[in-house]
Protein backbone atom coordinates (compact mmCIF):
# COMPACT_ATOMS: atom_id res chain seq x y z
CA UNK A 1 0.00 0.00 0.00
CA UNK A 2 0.82 3.22 -0.32
CA UNK A 3 2.38 5.84 2.29
CA UNK A 4 -0.27 7.99 3.90
CA UNK A 5 1.27 11.53 2.73
CA UNK A 6 0.97 9.83 -0.84
CA UNK A 7 -2.62 8.88 -0.89
CA UNK A 8 -3.37 12.36 1.11
CA UNK A 9 -1.72 14.50 -1.82
CA UNK A 10 -3.39 12.36 -4.49
CA UNK A 11 -6.85 12.69 -2.62
CA UNK A 12 -6.11 16.57 -2.80
CA UNK A 13 -5.29 16.82 -6.78
CA UNK A 14 -8.17 14.12 -6.96
CA UNK A 15 -10.85 16.34 -5.73
CA UNK A 16 -9.81 19.22 -7.29
CA UNK A 17 -10.05 17.63 -10.39
CA UNK A 18 -13.55 16.18 -9.70
CA UNK A 19 -14.43 19.35 -8.16
CA UNK A 20 -12.88 21.77 -10.90
CA UNK A 21 -14.98 19.35 -13.58
CA UNK A 22 -18.18 18.99 -12.03
CA UNK A 23 -18.98 22.20 -11.24
CA UNK A 24 -18.03 23.05 -14.50
CA UNK A 25 -19.78 20.75 -16.47
CA UNK A 26 -22.93 20.98 -14.26
CA UNK A 27 -23.22 24.76 -14.32
CA UNK A 28 -22.40 24.94 -17.88
CA UNK A 29 -25.71 22.44 -18.51
CA UNK A 30 -27.77 25.31 -16.35
CA UNK A 31 -26.25 28.36 -17.46
CA UNK A 32 -24.89 27.50 -20.80
CA UNK A 33 -21.83 29.20 -22.24
CA UNK A 34 -21.67 32.76 -20.94
CA UNK A 35 -20.43 35.01 -19.46
CA UNK A 36 -22.88 34.63 -15.86
CA UNK A 37 -20.92 30.63 -16.82
CA UNK A 38 -17.70 31.81 -16.46
CA UNK A 39 -18.08 34.40 -13.49
CA UNK A 40 -20.57 31.61 -11.63
CA UNK A 41 -18.25 28.71 -11.91
CA UNK A 42 -14.60 30.05 -10.19
CA UNK A 43 -17.32 30.48 -6.66
CA UNK A 44 -18.86 27.02 -7.55
CA UNK A 45 -15.49 25.24 -7.46
CA UNK A 46 -14.39 27.19 -4.15
CA UNK A 47 -17.43 26.06 -2.08
CA UNK A 48 -16.98 22.22 -3.82
CA UNK A 49 -13.59 21.70 -3.31
CA UNK A 50 -13.12 21.28 0.23
CA UNK A 51 -16.31 19.74 0.73
CA UNK A 52 -15.32 16.84 -2.13
CA UNK A 53 -11.95 16.69 -0.20
CA UNK A 54 -13.72 15.73 3.05
CA UNK A 55 -15.85 13.30 1.66
CA UNK A 56 -12.89 11.88 -0.34
CA UNK A 57 -11.33 10.91 2.66
CA UNK A 58 -14.30 9.01 3.84
CA UNK A 59 -15.37 7.28 0.17
CA UNK A 60 -11.50 6.86 -0.91
CA UNK A 61 -11.00 4.20 1.77
CA UNK A 62 -14.11 2.26 1.54
CA UNK A 63 -14.06 2.23 -2.03
CA UNK A 64 -11.13 0.53 -2.28
CA UNK A 65 -11.66 -1.76 0.19
CA UNK A 66 -14.79 -2.83 -2.27
CA UNK A 67 -12.86 -3.17 -4.76
CA UNK A 68 -10.12 -5.18 -3.06
CA UNK A 69 -13.04 -7.61 -2.49
CA UNK A 70 -14.56 -7.99 -5.47
CA UNK A 71 -11.11 -8.57 -7.25
CA UNK A 72 -9.81 -10.90 -4.77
Amino acid sequence: MTDTKTILIAQIFISGMMACLMTGFFSFLKLGPTLQWLQEWPSAFVVAWPVAFCLSLVVGPLAFRIAGRITR
